[in-house]
């Protein structure tokens, strides 16, 4: 059985980043044939790449979302636009290829691991990951969304998960979630975590109008003062106000920061997995790429809880890992300037007026 003493015993094998790999990257980024620093966040991904991989010019292979889906309890208190069925159907539109996800995975060439971790239904389909720990959350107006013990579980499947696809000659992975009333966990577990007021951190969600806005906001508010999430613990808050796909997002950036591998964060859900993820183990941080910064309310103080800058800002509030894989091309692109760009000695252009 896993517990804390276990999960924190295996988050200590994450390292800081190779600092040695991240100065030579930098050396040989400014011996290319532009101004130094001039390419601005791909020089940055570039070097940070280095640093994770080890290697000045690292190489990437095959890429991946991992789309962590479950049902929230909460949705009992009216908090969605959608009702709760939503999500075993979109689970199923994913496995069938049908939602924007796999548009724009197949786009960038990435595949779509479509993981049930807790959805509220009986699914089946050859390319589900079935990994489910519970069907759903409890109310956590009412309750406690998990237990402490369900919550590791969680945590602990999405740690699993990134293990294997590694095996399988994954190097590059994005978070992604589908769950009908998971901006209410999240905003509750940026509420908890950051100190933030919840009128900061509450956002529309899939739509909302002013009015259930409001009840949305006293929904946490309730939540919160109903189980009294401990701040200075992150598994407890995940518990008590999370969701069964935020702790398993939490486990795979905990996953890819072990094996040393990128992981892109999508948006304002995968954000909060990426805060518990760095309050459990802040050197995950350093694994983290931001990808873009969504319309949701709240999701600019999760990314700066968590020390990271945004790639895109495209105006997008959908999830599923939609503006995660559209960051993909561009982390590719850093790569390929430090592979194929030339350096001033090669190209034979002067670098000094005497």
């Amino acid at each position: 059985m896993y517990n804390r003493d276990w999960l924190n015993r295996a988050v200590s094998e994450i390292t800081p980043l190779d600092q040695e790999a991240m100065e030579a990257a930098e050396r040989h980024l400014d011996q290319l044939t532009k101004p130094p620093g001039s390419l601005g966040k791909l020089e940055e991904v570039a070097r940070q790449l280095a640093g994770i991989s080890g290697q000045v010019v690292p190489e990437l292979g095959k890429k991946a979302v991992i789309v962590m889906a479950a049902d929230h309890g909460v949705c009992e208190e009216g908090v969605s636009a959608f009702p709760a069925e939503v999500t075993p159907q979109m689970v199923m539109n994913f496995l069938n290829g049908g939602a924007a996800v796999n548009v724009l995975s197949r786009h960038t060439g990435a595949d779509v691991v479509c993981v049930d971790i807790g959805v509220n239904a009986d699914l089946e389909h050859p390319g589900l990951v079935s990994r489910s720990v519970r069907k759903g959350t409890r109310n956590m107006a009412k309750e406690a969304a998990m237990t402490e013990e369900e919550a590791i579980q969680a945590i602990v499947t999405g740690m699993d998960l990134v293990k294997e696809l590694a095996g399988q000659g994954y190097t590059l992975f994005a978070t992604g979630e589908m769950g009908i009333g998971n901006t209410t966990a999240s905003s509750a577990l940026l509420a908890v975590l950051s100190g933030t007021d919840v009128g900061v951190t509450v956002g529309r969600g899939t739509g909302i109008d002013d009015q259930k806005l409001l009840h949305k906001q006293a929904v946490i508010e309730r939540a919160i003062a109903v189980n009294q999430p401990d701040p200075a613990d992150p598994i407890d808050v995940l518990a008590k106000v999370g969701g069964l796909e935020i702790a398993g997002l939490t486990g795979v950036i905990l996953g890819a920061a072990m094996h040393r591998r990128p992981i892109v964060i999508d948006g304002f859900i995968s954000s909060a997995a990426a805060l518990a993820a760095s309050r459990i183990a802040p050197l995950s941080a350093s694994y983290m790429i931001a990808s873009h910064l969504s319309q949701e309310q709240g999701h600019a103080r999760l990314l700066e809880a968590v020390g990271l800058s945004p790639m895109l800002r495209m105006d997008m509030r959908l999830g599923e890992g939609t503006g995660a894989v559209l960051a993909f091309p561009l982390i590719e692109a850093s790569v390929k300037i430090m592979k194929e760009m030339a350096s001033f000695a090669s190209a034979g252009i002067s670098t000094s007026n005497n």
